[in-house]
């Protein structure tokens, strides 16, 4: 924290000693006794970075705030993106630190789900709130661009190069198409190594994919050449975008209930899939007909040996003589909940026992359940030899996907107060020094654009991504654990990071652009964040291991997105 803090003032004392000097310049028209030291004179010296030529002379500019020192030229915006970049760097960190001491207290929940996305979002916000509401409204429409570059350069490099680095970084070797967590024998195997990540992830991908709505909505006019509904269009993606803030944010407060809803859940199937195969093994004849239909006769059999009293029923005790004898891989079974599951499931009557209709009845719901399975998994049923075989592998793996990804329990922190007050200084530190710096550095971009006549989204989609992502550091060392639940988190706070930018940063974005009646003319910037938004969204949702090949894949897709922001835009004139 102290060390945070003395970089944080070295960086604003090397802000306030940029201004340089000025003094009257010798000529030979002029005596020596006109020749002045300075002392006496009277004019300001501007507070600006003097450099001679193109790249070292500067006019006047405005100075952000009246006081901080500002440039014209190249290599002094340079410096002072440099600086202004490290200083949202150094408050997105703070807001991270701050983040995860407080959820450390008190665990996921409203803190986790609602309070620490929003403040991941700070440092983004803060610049496309700056990038809009300084000036008029003619600075704004040209300053808003650079809201417009951070909010795309974001999402593009999350899913380009930092997805792709960390698939180099976490990469293990691939048994059996899975990771094998801490084992890289195979180096840079393309095919040979990989991540592999839970099915939590996937999830979070598809969200991801959703968030994009608001971006389609606001595009529509453009499709469809309806300028005149513009603002219409705006405000409806406005308000979309603030809906979806708050479901996602509802979304992450449950998603601890939700996982353990579905682990239930995989558990009760794969109770289902062993006690189908321990049925099957000791069926006297087959348990299934050449078209995969309940055997009546035999499952009448199964009834009879099942039914160690002779009373014509099944009772507690006979389901856990059965249950006692599945082995179950290893899986953390619970006996008395299995038992439980299997008199929900087969006695309609609720009077704790089960006749041999009912049995009959309830092995046929199962093996019509795997029938389902089988069908969405192939697309038709297998024989029947196989139906049950499949159905138990597939309930293993979906066991093995939700198994062991639960919310980790929150650890006894000693000194509650002190971190709690440690955490609070920090998301202020951080979030003041968001608000404090993002309009100078709004105006640096702005001006090294005009220095360079590099359009000023292209510098900001490039540059400000790395200065507000405070997960880079973060996500990285989480994948180089190699390991799947490391790789996993670190994949889902991608994801996370995403969503919040396509709902929340968006949010603030059309906010400006519709109360400072800003002209909407990005359409070239949306294509290339759905598009990068679809590709990865997709490739994440259907699948949870990737190989190494996927990572120069992901990689490509930042320099083609530059260029097809740049024909776009400069070839066929779309803004």
């Amino acid at each position: 924290m102290a060390k945070k803090l003395t970089l944080l003032l070295l960086a604003i004392l090397l802000l306030q000693q940029a201004s340089s000097g000025e003094s009257r310049s010798i000529t030979n028209d002029l005596p020596l006794s006109m020749v002045s030291d300075g002392v006496l004179e009277k004019t300001p010296k501007p507070n600006s970075i003097w450099l001679p030529g193109r790249l070292f002379s500067s006019d006047s500019c405005d100075q952000t705030y009246g006081f901080l020192p500002c440039t014209t030229t190249v290599l002094g915006n340079t410096f002072l993106i440099i600086v202004y970049g490290y200083l949202m760097f150094l408050s997105a960190k703070l807001l991270s630190n701050g983040s995860e001491i407080l959820l450390q207290i008190l665990g996921p929940g409203i803190v986790g789900g609602f309070f620490l996305p929003l403040l991941s979002s700070i440092p983004d916000a803060t610049i496309i709130l700056a990038s809009g509401l300084s000036g008029d409204t003619e600075t704004a429409q040209s300053q808003v661009s650079v809201g417009m570059g951070l909010l795309a350069g974001s999402n593009v490099m999350l899913l380009t190069i930092l997805w792709g680095t960390c698939l180099l970084v976490g990469k293990c070797d691939l048994e059996n198409s899975v990771a094998v967590d801490q084992k890289d024998e195979k180096r840079f195997s393309l095919t040979g190594s990989g991540v592999s990540t839970d099915i939590w992830t996937s999830y979070a991908a598809r969200i991801m994919v959703f968030s994009i709505i608001p971006f389609v909505i606001v595009q529509l006019p453009q499709v469809f050449h309806t300028t005149s509904d513009n603002r219409l269009a705006i405000l409806i993606s406005l308000i979309v975008a603030i809906f979806f803030v708050i479901a996602y944010s509802l979304y992450q407060v449950f998603q601890p209930w939700i996982q353990k809803r579905k682990l239930a859940l995989s558990k009760h199937k794969h109770v289902m899939s062993e006690i189908l195969i321990q049925l099957k093994t000791n069926a006297l004849g087959r348990l299934l007909t050449n078209d995969g239909d309940p055997n009546k006769v035999v499952i009448e059999k199964l009834f009879k040996t099942l039914d160690q009293d002779l009373d014509g029923y099944l009772s507690t005790a006979d389901l856990r003589s059965l249950i006692i004898g599945i082995q179950f891989d290893d899986m953390d079974i619970n006996i008395d909940e299995a038992i439980s599951q299997v008199m929900r499931d087969f006695d309609t009557s609720h009077d704790s026992k089960i006749d041999v209709d009912e049995f009959f009845k309830g092995i046929s719901k199962w093996i019509n359940k795997a029938k389902r399975v089988a069908i969405m998994e192939r697309g038709k049923l297998p024989p029947s030899m196989k139906l049950l075989e499949d159905f138990d592998k597939k309930t293993k793996k979906e066991q093995d996907q939700f198994m062991d990804q639960m919310d980790e329990v929150v650890e006894d922190v000693k000194n509650v107060k002190w971190h709690a007050s440690k955490a609070v200084g920090l998301l202020l530190l951080g979030t003041i020094v968001a608000a404090v710096f993002a309009d100078p550095l709004v105006d640096a971009v702005d001006n090294f654009s005009t220095a360079t006549s590099i359009p000023s989204f292209f510098v900001s989609f490039v540059i400000l991504p790395f200065a507000s992502s405070s997960e880079i550091v973060s996500t990285l060392i989480f994948v180089s654990r190699k390991k799947q639940r490391t790789a996993s988190l670190a994949y889902s706070e991608i994801y996370g990071s995403v969503t919040m930018s396509n709902i929340l940063s968006l949010a603030v974005f059309l906010g400006l652009v519709y109360i400072r009646n800003l002209t909407w003319s990005f359409s070239a910037e949306v294509l290339v964040i759905v598009v990068v938004c679809i590709l990865m969204g997709a490739i994440a949702s259907f699948r949870t291991t990737f190989p190494l090949w996927m990572s120069l894949v992901a990689m490509l897709l930042y320099p083609l997105s530059l260029l097809l922001v740049y024909i776009l835009d400069y070839v066929f004139g779309w803004s």
